[in-house]
């Protein structure tokens, strides 16, 4: 499975590595992903999800609407 959020689309992004002499070295930073197993609501159901921790404080925020609406076209599978 790719390294992405489900609910945003957040991927890895590439950067530069920089030594105390000012070199530069390639290197990926990746987002940070959580699985977790969420209530929705709507669907009076469990979703696991992979997101990251920013999509999981919007979701606490607003609610599971957006993670409902997901399920019911498909982009995100239920277990």
């Amino acid at each position: 499975m790719a390294r992405r959020c489900q609910i945003t689309g957040v991927g890895p992004r590439s950067g530069n590595t920089v030594s105390h002499a000012h070199n530069k070295a390639r290197r990926r930073f990746l987002p940070n992903l959580q699985k977790k197993r969420l209530w929705v609501q709507e669907l009076n159901k469990f979703v696991t999800v992979k997101l990251s921790t920013r999509a999981l404080r919007t979701i606490s925020r607003n609610g599971t609407s957006q993670l409902a609406k997901l399920v019911r076209e498909n982009k995100i599978k239920v277990n």
